[in-house]
């Protein structure tokens, strides 16, 4: 049986036979959450979240036990429009403070392909914690030509209710669905 390219990233990384699982850092500068919506129906609007902080853990003989963890700050988010940024961090959405984060850890992996999985976790929007899934591909693990170290790249992405997550303000003139689509390299850990 061919193995998964999944199993390959992770059989990479390892020193051993019975190898742990091993950290890898998130590269903040290039690893990014970009989400849309419908604006009353006349445009799709974008926002992404960027320079947020994290870790994977691969597991050799188990790519299931793998995990990922993520943190973002609230107000790292980008816009593009000074006022919109403004009204999505005031109290008719975030309320936000510089210490609010937006929260992801994994509870589960479920490797469904060559180079794809299925990513459970949960994710914490304004100290609301739901369960989400991300369908995820790992688009390249190998040898970093600059960083001369082991690095993987992946893409996700979900939907996400904001109401979910007390953020419903004018829904349903402004979309209640979010399209998320997520961006990560990481670094193996020194």
């Amino acid at each position: 049986m061919k193995p998964t390219l999944f199993a390959a990233a992770l059989a990479m990384t390892a020193t051993g036979a019975f190898a742990a699982p091993e950290k890898y850092e998130l590269d903040s500068s290039h690893s990014q959450v970009v989400f849309t919506y419908s604006h009353i129906g006349f445009s799709t609007t974008t926002n992404m979240f960027a320079g947020f902080e994290g870790e994977i853990m691969f597991d050799q003989e188990d790519p299931a036990n793998s995990s990922v963890s993520v943190s973002i700050p609230v107000m790292s988010l980008f816009t593009g429009w000074e006022k919109r940024f403004a009204h999505i961090m005031s109290d008719d959405f975030f309320g936000a403070t510089e210490s609010d984060m937006i929260t992801f850890k994994s509870t589960g992996i479920e490797v469904t392909g060559d180079d794809e999985a299925i990513i459970t976790g949960d994710l914490t929007i304004n100290g609301i914690t739901k369960s989400v899934q991300l369908d995820a591909e790992l688009n390249q693990a190998g040898q970093h030509p600059m960083a001369g170290k082991a690095w993987v790249g992946f893409d996700a992405e979900t939907e996400i209710k904001r109401s979910d997550f007390g953020l419903g303000a004018m829904a349903p003139a402004i979309g209640d669905a979010l399209e998320v689509e997520i961006s990560i390299e990481a670094g193996k850990a020194e």
